[in-house]
């Protein structure tokens, strides 16, 4: 049987083709064929979607893995609707994304412990039309939480997957709270391991009012009293329980349990905020310049222990 000559399909066909093989290929290899891959790579039509999950050993690193996403965004020319990123995200890639992509509808972060949270908060004001938002295993306070709601009012999808870092019994509602008083127009919510209480769940409630689905998957803090648990059922489409399920949850789920004294070297700044601030913003958000490279890019950040998942908790 004849095998087929690829270089010979219609080029629709392979631009077809070539969105599925992903960016990390197409940088590594594809563009490399031939001209005429090379040509059909380089439309922008292609990286309208980029997906750069990590699946399996990839043989290149943190730093290469940057260069092809700049690449890709470049390759956009300014048409970026959907992004996904995961491990080697850096505050200067993050800035590099945003002043690219102003017509982002769609970020995807996750294991990307070097993203800070003025990071975050410089990429999304550059991303007014950003409709979901999915944060996975990364470390973002409150006030940046809600900084992110005022900068993005079209936000309609919220998954904020931090991992649960606390002692047991503690309870924190300042994410709960920054979400209620930020993101009115939010459908569908997922805070699996949230530490937030029933005041917490009744602020969403209140808040963000044509609320479908909403995800509660082991925020074990929750007591559900009163009438709290009926509303729930009777006003949300799709609900899920603390005690449901995660089989279908794509990362670890394990939950972390910490006493006080495994923080003690850090500094009381990190550990705690003003409990009484309503505000939301941070002062000075200037862009640094976003260079080809951030300086000592070239080391494996993904290498870095964050021991700190959720700082807040102790506030």
């Amino acid at each position: 049987m004849k095998q087929p000559n690829w270089l010979e399909l219609p080029s629709e066909v392979m631009s077809m083709i070539l969105q599925k093989v992903g960016a990390i290929e197409i940088y590594q290899n594809v563009r490399y064929v031939c001209s005429s891959w090379r040509m059909l790579s380089e439309d922008p039509l292609i990286w309208r979607s980029i997906d750069m999950r990590i699946s399996g050993n990839l043989p290149c690193s943190n730093y290469h893995l940057r260069d092809a996403c700049r690449y890709a965004v470049d390759l956009s020319r300014g048409h970026l609707i959907d992004i996904s990123i995961e491990s080697f995200g850096t505050d200067s890639l993050l800035l590099y994304i945003a002043r690219r992509s102003s017509e982002l509808k769609r970020l995807w972060i996750a294991d990307c412990f070097c993203i800070s949270d003025m990071g975050l908060i410089k990429a999304v004001s550059k991303l007014p039309l950003l409709e979901q938002l999915e944060i996975f295993l990364c470390c973002f306070d409150a006030k940046t939480l809600g900084t992110v709601g005022m900068c993005c009012p079209l936000l309609k999808s919220l998954k904020l997957n931090q991992q649960f870092c606390t002692g047991k019994g503690m309870v924190c509602d300042r994410e709960a709270i920054a979400i209620a008083k930020t993101m009115p127009k939010l459908r569908h919510l997922q805070i699996l391991g949230n530490a937030l209480s029933d005041k917490g769940l009744q602020a969403i409630l209140d808040g963000c009012t044509d609320l479908e689905s909403l995800d509660l998957r082991q925020c074990f803090n929750l007591k559900f009293e009163g009438q709290l648990g009926k509303v729930c059922v009777e006003k949300i489409k799709t609900l899920h329980m603390p005690h449901d399920s995660t089989d279908d949850y794509e990362f670890n789920t394990d939950i972390i349990y910490c006493d006080g004294d495994d923080f003690e070297d850090y500094p009381n700044d990190l550990l705690h905020d003003n409990k009484d601030s309503d505000s939301y913003g941070y002062d000075n958000v200037d862009d640094d310049d976003d260079n080809e490279h951030d300086p000592g890019e070239e080391r494996e950040e993904h290498e870095v222990v964050c021991t700190i998942c959720h700082p807040l908790v102790w506030a």
